[in-house]
């Protein structure tokens, strides 16, 4: 049987959750999954009553939304009037960050332990489609 070595930069954690980004994403991901649509305003106003995130600066956020935005992880879903006159972008998040989301925290082996033969078939064939 042939020695096949794992490449580390492809497997493992999801590169959205990795690095100095990855607590700014979840923090993002986490408030709009809670919250449902929002503007980078109101993301920002809610992260700051977070101890832990209240010194993220709103360029920052802002930044990181477009970002996310750019990666399909959110998508704009409207616009609002602000009380100043400005119209302001409403995101959501896409299916694909809550799929990023909950492979980011799944047991694989569990996960391989419960799904049936059809299931398991979907699955790959989903997998080697992107591949």
């Amino acid at each position: 049987m042939q020695n096949v070595a794992r490449d580390k930069t492809k497997t493992g954690r999801l590169s959205v959750f990795k690095g100095q980004k990855a607590k700014l994403n979840r923090a993002i991901f986490h408030i709009l999954a809670l919250k449902g649509p929002l503007t980078i305003y109101d993301i920002h106003r809610i992260m700051k009553t977070h101890r832990r995130l209240r010194h993220v600066r709103y360029a920052s956020v802002n930044k990181r939304v477009r970002s996310l935005e750019e990666s399909g992880y959110t998508k704009k879903m409207g616009v609002k009037k602000t009380k100043a006159g400005f119209e302001a972008s409403i995101y959501e998040l896409s299916v694909k960050a809550y799929l990023s989301m909950i492979l980011n925290v799944i047991n694989l082996d569990n996960l391989l332990m419960r799904v049936d033969e059809a299931t398991a078939q979907t699955i790959l064939g989903a997998i080697i489609q992107t591949m």
